[in-house]
């Protein structure tokens, strides 16, 4: 399957990549393939900025995300050898990147982090959507450059995308910090009530955004 190859090819020699980038040395000729591959991708600007912009956490939180692209979308999912959904998909890369637990659902995920400004995000962050008529409904990670990795939806593979397309920039729902100095289980906390709007009943929106009707 396409998303072992990536997964099983790239992602340590982009993690020694990035290693030799933060550090100034100069990348081996071996590689020559992973940068091609980035490249093709759109993505060797995300990797750059990261190394220049944030701290080694970040880095690595966001190359081991790249590691996954094309994972299959599974609702419900935790792994890549099954697929993920959206929060599975950040919850997985969080725990196995920094070792933070972060809550489940896409929601829970949005009230248990820090909320910032959207000209504020810097790669590693939290980006979430109103994709069901109901607030974070949908959730993904911010690279840099604009764009964010996500696993969209049923009949579609983790992929990279930007907040600036018609699509996503219209129901963005607000960004979230999460706090690395933590260690274990971030705790969920209920959503303030004055926070938001009163939520509509999304019954029949969450079936259609299941069957691929309402994303791109």
């Amino acid at each position: 399957m396409r998303f072992r190859l990536i997964k099983t090819t790239f992602l340590p020699s982009m993690a020694l990549t990035l290693g030799l980038l933060s550090t100034g040395v100069q990348a081996a000729p071996a590689a020559d393939e992973l940068d091609t591959w980035l490249t093709d991708k759109g993505l060797f600007s995300q990797i750059q900025q990261v190394r220049q912009n944030v701290n080694l956490k970040a880095s690595e939180l966001v190359v081991h995300a790249i590691g996954f692209l094309g994972v299959p979308y599974l609702r419900g999912g935790n792994t890549a050898d099954t697929g993920f959904d959206c929060s599975g998909f950040v919850k997985a890369i969080y725990e196995q990147t920094i070792g933070l637990v972060l809550p489940r659902k896409a929601e829970q995920q949005a009230a248990a982090t820090q909320n910032i400004e959207r000209k504020d995000l810097v790669p590693g962050d939290l980006v979430f959507f109103n994709t069901m008529r109901r607030a974070f409904s949908h959730v993904g990670i911010y690279i840099g450059d604009g764009k964010f990795i996500h696993s969209p939806k049923p009949g579609a593979e983790v992929r990279v995308e930007s907040l600036a397309a018609a699509y996503w920039n219209r129901r963005f729902d607000g960004a979230r910090r999460v706090d690395t100095s933590q260690d274990g289980a971030i705790p969920s906390i209920a959503a303030s009530s004055g926070s938001r709007a009163k939520q509509e009943p999304i019954a029949g929106a969450q079936s259609k955004y299941l069957s691929g009707q309402d994303s791109p």
